[in-house]
């Protein structure tokens, strides 16, 4: 039975979905009104402060938010709608993106057989690398721009959808570097003022919620540092939610995927409220993506976090519990939409040069020719240090989170926020899932790697400036805390 809260959840979501005008559609969506929708950037949900008018000095607060996600389609089975979809667009070529694993699965195989039965033609891009380099994003981006296709399918986890989204983009922007896109300070974060090509995604793990958000992340090779882009422009124009793509899924990577539904539920909870986030944009088509916790991300990150807790250990231990694979895919798109709004933080802003300059660790269940922290990993070897760092600035949400893990915090003191959730957070990694790596040094990392770590992660401002506790503060102390945070997190 699905319970009151992910109803909710669900309500909401319908809620927040863009109404255009009928006619052939994707819920609601043509290929002929698809641009006016993408380009249509005002509030769907917006909360305001009374009569302010809003172009004031950017340098003051923030005094609203925005709400937005992919249309979502969830059931099982649902994967071989796709072809209709397209095909009630009047598009007929796109681009199926997914990577040489998963080529043999039924999820590409039912949406491949889609495709044939309602007469679109497609070419195949399976080169997709897992955790995206920025040569592999680049053949991609080639490849996207010498095919031009009318629209893009992506099939996989988070590195096939956002690689996916990657060549979409440079494909409608065809004179665009790399870099022009590219989350500030390491890129350029250029405008997305046209409409991009319609993308439909398909994910086959329960992690990333890359089907409901606007971004994409990528290994900056050059940098030793994942960065990525973060634009509604790049949201998919529906997600597939199907949980028959996702049981089949290796324990390790079902683990690795769920925490990262853990840390994108805990992040986006706890990140500054909307209303203090700086600078407020001078115009309302410039307010990012991530602009901190509010009232209506906090029902779907909540809800991602409890469906997290209570089905992942079923989900890794038993391949034959379709209730937990089929939960855990609901909670990471649950968790999508919560911090597609609200954002991430500190986990997410380490996990970059956690996984950028890993060199030795290869982790299992993954096949991969070359060393490889995936990003869930690289996102919860930190979290229990990071919750206890960030508990000073809202102990409430801090004990409310640490309830879900099934926490008595009725009589647990506010300064105690931090140790009380850390610990419920290292129970759950370490004897309910088991085979985590315990801390930063079991990826094989020194303690003299610890002031090149911070090097990597000053750099995303994007999240970082979302973290409570160094939000707003000087790139001194920032260093000092994401050192002590490091420190803290070295063994467990």
């Amino acid at each position: 039975m699905v319970k009151t809260s992910t109803k909710m959840a669900r309500n909401v979501l319908r809620t927040i979905q863009a109404n255009p005008p009928p006619g052939l559609e994707v819920n609601g969506i043509t290929s002929q009104n698809y641009g006016a929708y993408q380009r249509a950037f005002t509030p769907m949900v917006t909360q305001g402060a009374g009569h302010r008018n809003y172009a004031s000095d950017h340098k003051e607060t923030e005094y609203a938010f925005q709400m937005a996600a992919s249309n979502i389609r969830y059931g099982p089975g649902v994967t071989a709608e796709v072809g209709y979809d397209f095909k009630n667009m009047r598009i007929d070529r796109v681009a199926v993106f997914t990577d040489k694993n998963l080529l043999d699965t039924a999820a590409v195989k039912t949406a491949l057989q889609s495709l044939d039965k309602c007469g679109i033609k497609y070419d195949l891009y399976s080169d997709v690398c897992v955790e995206p380099k920025e040569p592999s994003v680049l053949d991609a981006i080639a490849w996207g721009r010498a095919k031009q296709p009318k629209a893009y399918l992506a099939i996989g986890g988070g590195s096939v959808m956002d690689t996916a989204k990657m060549a979409n983009l440079y494909q409608c922007f065809p004179e665009a570097e790399l870099l022009d896109f590219v989350n500030a300070p390491i890129g350029k974060a250029q405008p997305i003022d046209i409409e991009l090509k319609p993308l439909i995604a398909v994910p086959t793990t329960a992690g990333t919620g890359s089907e409901t958000t606007g971004t994409a992340i990528f290994d900056l090779v050059s940098r030793k540092a994942k960065t990525g882009i973060a634009n509604r422009a790049l949201k998919p124009l529906l997600g597939i939610v199907d949980p028959l793509n996702s049981a089949t899924m290796p324990e390790q990577v079902k683990a690795a995927s769920g925490l990262d539904v853990l840390c994108h539920s805990l992040e986006s909870y706890t990140a500054i409220p909307y209303q203090q986030r700086t600078p407020r944009p001078a115009n309302p088509n410039l307010r990012p993506a991530y602009q901190g916790s509010n009232p209506i991300a906090d029902i779907f990150s909540l809800e991602g976090l409890r469906l997290a807790i209570e089905y992942l250990p079923r989900s890794c231990a038993d391949p034959e519990d379709m209730e937990a694979h089929s939960n855990m895919l609901l909670g990471a798109t649950l968790a999508g939409v919560g911090f597609g709004n609200a954002g991430v933080h500190i986990c997410h802003g380490l996990s970059y040069p956690i996984s950028g300059m890993n060199t030795s660790y290869y982790h299992p269940d993954y096949h991969t020719d070359h060393p490889l922290v995936p990003h869930g990993i690289s996102v919860a070897v930190t979290a229990p240090s990071v919750f206890k760092f960030t508990a000073p600035s809202d102990p409430e949400r801090h004990l409310k989170a640490a309830s879900l893990f099934g926490v008595d915090v009725s009589n647990v003191k506010k300064e105690s926020a931090g140790e009380v959730l850390a610990e419920a957070i290292q129970e759950f990694m370490f004897t309910k899932l088991k085979h985590q790596p315990r801390g930063v040094s079991a990826l094989g990392y020194k303690r003299s790697d610890i002031s090149a770590l911070v090097d990597g992660a000053v750099p995303q401002r994007r999240v970082l400036d979302l973290a409570p506790g160094i939000h707003g503060v000087e790139e001194a102390e920032v260093r000092e805390a994401l050192t002590s945070i490091l420190e803290d997190a070295w063994e467990y």
